[in-house]
């Protein structure tokens, strides 16, 4: 009984000496503080570091090569098992990636569809745009991302021949968007363009297909996530000329071109993208049309890629405040409702079968 006496007295003379220190170090921090000398930190926002652990969970499709990335933290990098060719269904690219006009930090393969940025380690931003200039009429791609998604940016977007891909090779930085001659979508969703950044959808991953369609008839930027529309970035973007672009800061990170298609502004053009617009965003044009069989291949061998345009209820965002207003994405289609696409499909397909007895 006397030793356990003896060790609680030793206790709360240890615990009566830290309240003490703890005391005075209080005391004289109050005596010694100013308000002019010490800033007032409670209202400062503190920017959010870039993650090194990749996003998930925003692929297109369901394959487990998806879900085999893992990350070792004793090797400090990513293992991919193997790569995932969903949704990567055309043949035929009106461009592909331009080996001369990218970052000392980029590498191209399969035919110069894939860019791979940062081979060995990453010390800046490197960048590359498209093998050819988007002058006038319609233009569509496709850019999936085939390797873990992290750091400070991963970007896709267009911009001038003016932009310095090179500029930034030592910085690390969201390169797209950071003048007037370009506009980037960053894998955390933000929107930049001359300096400036919004909120414009979720994030994306590895995996995530990313569509951009340039109108320069109109003059619009739409972005698609998983070929479902994003919003309209910019709709002022008449008699200006573009290039694809995408960059990356993160170490042996690459973007691969699945789709890049392009047509001129005419008649035919219009009509299948008003055909779009009223179609289900849940249902086949093509197959759903009561077309003959050589006119349904013209389609789909020259505007397939209009008719298969999901623009109907444009993702919310996942996280931060509520996404800011944006013009509805030509061609725009399928309910505006919050219901899922397979909920709405009766009722859709329903409307659609009307439509089709007064037509024919």
């Amino acid at each position: 009984m006397s030793r356990r006496s003896r060790n609680s007295r030793v206790w709360r003379y240890v615990w009566g000496g830290m309240r003490r220190d703890a005391d005075e170090w209080s005391r004289d921090r109050s005596e010694f503080s100013d308000s002019d000398s010490e800033a007032d930190f409670s209202a400062v926002v503190v920017p959010p570091v870039p993650s090194a652990v990749p996003v998930t969970g925003e692929s297109y499709c369901g394959c487990d090569s998806q879900a085999e990335n893992s990350y070792n933290p004793r090797l400090r990098g990513f293992h991919q098992v193997k790569d995932c060719h969903c949704g990567e269904d055309d043949q035929e690219f009106d461009w592909v990636w331009d080996g001369n006009g990218g970052s000392t930090a980029t590498l191209l393969s399969c035919e110069d569809r894939k860019v791979n940025f940062h081979s060995d380690y990453s010390c800046g931003t490197a960048a590359i745009r498209g093998s050819r200039e988007l002058a006038e009429g319609q233009h569509f791609w496709e850019i999936k991302m085939t390797s873990p998604v992290y750091g400070t940016d991963m970007m896709v977007g267009i911009g001038t021949f003016d932009v310095n891909l090179d500029k930034y090779r030592h910085s690390f930085c969201s390169l797209l968007g950071k003048d007037a001659d370009s506009w980037g979508l960053s894998y955390t969703g933000l929107l930049h363009h001359k300096g400036d950044k919004m909120n414009f959808s979720s994030r994306f991953g590895q995996g995530s297909i990313i569509g951009i369609h340039l109108d320069t008839w109109h003059g619009t930027l739409t972005f698609f996530k998983n070929r479902k529309c994003i919003g309209v970035a910019s709709a002022e973007l008449q008699n200006k000329k573009f290039y694809p672009m995408a960059c990356s800061t993160a170490a042996k990170s690459s973007m691969k071109v699945i789709r890049s298609c392009s047509a001129s502004t005419s008649l035919l053009y219009l009509c299948c993208a008003r055909l779009r617009q009223l179609m289900p965003d849940c249902m086949d044009t093509l197959d759903v049309l009561p077309l003959p069989p050589g006119l349904r291949q013209l389609l789909h061998n020259k505007l397939g890629w209009v008719l298969s345009l999901n623009s109907g209820s444009r993702e919310e965002a996942a996280e931060g405040p509520e996404l800011p207003s944006r013009s509805p994405a030509p061609p725009s289609a399928g309910p505006s409702s919050s219901e899922s696409d397979s909920e709405g499909c009766t009722t859709d397909l329903e409307a659609c079968r009307r439509k089709r007895c007064r037509w024919t």
